[in-house]
């Protein structure tokens, strides 16, 4: 779990993005956030985004930020029965898979913000493009370790692209 911040401000007021990345699939769940989203906000977003479609987890690794390491997160995982294991500030690297989920998605946002209005507004297929690629750890798509299947769905954005092969990622612009 963790936040991009620092994007162009949307019209919501959105300048960021939080990020739940699930260990095991490495499905990647995403919401647009102000710059001053608070413990209680993040929480709720929580289960809005991962309680609501995949239940509890067992563990949750977090960063060391301030809106995770309050009481409401303590308290709140401590009644659920989920442990919350905090990065050291020696090696974030410990939510590796975060990290590197933040890197792929801060150049697709960066690809793709001229044909967007608002980073805000891509997230939903930026989101889809994450779960249907195959990470190189698994060598499976989120969505075929999630549903125990292909999403046959072909994303092609915008709407005068056309596909030039078959991949469900790769456009080419004519």
């Amino acid at each position: 779990m963790d936040f991009i911040a620092g994007l162009p401000r949307d019209a919501e007021g959105h300048t960021g993005v939080v990020v739940f990345v699930d260990r095991f699939s490495k499905m990647a769940r995403l919401a647009p956030v102000a710059a001053e989203v608070t413990a209680d906000e993040s929480a709720k977003l929580f289960f809005d985004l991962v309680f609501r479609h995949h239940g509890l987890p067992e563990s949750i690794v977090l960063d060391r930020d301030p809106r995770f390491t309050s009481a409401i997160w303590t308290r709140l995982f401590a009644l659920l029965g989920t442990r919350l294991f905090m990065s050291t500030a020696v090696h974030p690297e410990t939510d590796g898979q975060t990290k590197r989920v933040n890197r792929v998605l801060e150049d697709v946002l960066r690809s793709y913000a001229t044909y967007f209005a608002s980073c805000s507004s891509f997230l939903p297929m930026a989101e889809f493009a994450l779960s249907n690629s195959t990470h190189a750890s698994t060598g499976l798509t989120p969505f075929f370790l999630n549903n125990r299947g292909i999403c046959a769905f072909r994303l092609c954005w915008p709407s005068d692209v056309r596909m030039q092969q078959r991949s469900p990622l790769l456009v080419v612009e004519e």
